[in-house]
């Protein structure tokens, strides 16, 4: 079994660390900042970090990585449709990657950037998803398009209802005040509000979440609903849309929020 521990960086980022707590071996994903990585293996000197696992090549995800393996030797997995500082496995649809003991399968995911993936851990249905789903909502389009994107996370939402979330940024109080606004009605975003707030007053994180939960609150998991439509209507006129072209309008008017 692996445990998980968030190291927060930057303003919002976090790097998942994995642990094998018999093996004393660990692994993180997404080290955008080496220095909480370090902080970490320094205060526990009998662990040694063994893989480093990246999403996607933006600077706050592998910024930290060439010096957490000059330091420790950890072998760097990262998509191979990416170009990742220091990688020695590159990963494409398909792959599987042993890390820990544990098997993860790879899942591209294109649309935050086009060779974007994720990693998935059937056993204990864990998903570590970068930027491509978040908590109550999805990643800009910075390189790949509306189609693109509403695929990869048709993709991601299918996996078990009980799947564990583990995207990088605590962006999901913004998130869900979207949310609220693109579905007004939606009893179960407003428990979410309030559950979500009380951690952050309490300096609580609001990860992981679940695919269960954001398949009841995220909107971009949700253009097929009449709520989500109507808001839709309301915004830029009445018509008929596919879901590809109800999650492009919900993205384009998110990113202006």
């Amino acid at each position: 079994m692996i445990n998980i521990q968030a190291l927060p960086a930057f303003s919002d980022n976090y790097i998942w660390l994995l642990q094998d707590p018999e093996l004393r071996h660990c692994a993180v994903v997404d080290p955008g900042d080496a220095a909480p990585v370090e902080a970490w293996l320094n205060s526990n000197p009998d662990w040694k970090l063994t893989d480093i696992l990246i999403t996607h090549h933006h600077f706050d995800h592998v910024g930290g990585v060439e010096q957490l393996k000059a330091a420790t030797g950890a072998r760097v997995t990262g998509p191979a449709n990416e170009k990742i500082p220091a990688r020695d496995v590159a990963l494409r649809e398909g792959d599987e990657v042993q890390v820990l003991g544990q098997t993860l399968r790879v899942i591209e995911v294109p649309g935050h950037t086009l060779g974007h993936i994720a990693y998935y851990q059937q056993d204990q249905n864990l998903l570590f998803c970068g930027d491509t789903l978040f908590a109550a909502g999805c990643g800009r389009l910075f390189e790949g398009t509306p189609e693109q994107m509403h695929d990869s996370l048709s993709r991601l939402a299918a996996l078990p209802a009980n799947t564990a979330v583990y995207c990088t940024h605590e962006y999901t109080l913004s998130n869900l005040r979207f949310a609220q606004a693109a579905e007004p009605g939606n009893p179960a975003i407003e428990q979410r509000i309030n559950d979500v707030s009380q951690w952050r007053k309490n300096d609580q994180i609001s990860l992981p979440s679940s695919l269960e939960l954001e398949l009841a609150t995220n909107p971009f998991l949700r253009t097929d609903k009449p709520a989500v439509l109507q808001k839709l209507d309301e915004r830029s006129g009445p018509r008929e849309r596919s879901q590809v072209q109800a999650f492009a309008e919900l993205r384009a008017w998110k990113d202006s929020f």
